[in-house]
């Protein structure tokens, strides 16, 4: 069984919008939160954002907040990541991730995460 399936990727022009889904299976969407990072070719790990499922608290990255919103759809074990005013750094691919607590959301350590979907935001 795949735990986090991830959609919505793609092309987009600088200050256009994406919005990414990611799908959970029931034992991954008991973790406390779910979320999204990015890693671009060269770079290091970069928290996007991430979701508390029981309360509903958010956290954002300082480089995406205020454009991005992150949103949760229990029912359908579900998370959403709209991502507004697009800039050409965005470009990246973004990982759906499964945190166990707040500490592994701020040391970005999920413990489980999906394969990933590109987007790419030209100028």
């Amino acid at each position: 069984q795949v735990d986090l399936v991830e959609s919505g990727g793609g092309l987009a022009q600088a200050g256009n919008s994406l919005t990414l889904s990611c799908t959970a299976s029931q034992r991954t969407f008991n973790s406390y939160a779910l979320g999204w990072f990015r890693q671009a070719p060269g770079k290091e790990r970069e928290l996007v954002s991430a979701i508390d499922l029981s309360e509903g608290r958010t956290w954002y990255g300082d480089s995406v907040r205020g454009r991005f919103t992150i949103s949760s759809d229990n029912a359908k074990k579900t998370v959403h990541l709209q991502m507004n005013t697009l800039k050409p750094e965005d470009t990246s691919v973004y990982h759906c991730a499964a945190f166990a607590s707040v500490w592994t959301i701020t040391q970005l350590r999920p413990h489980v995460w999906g394969q990933g979907t590109q987007v790419t935001v030209s100028s």
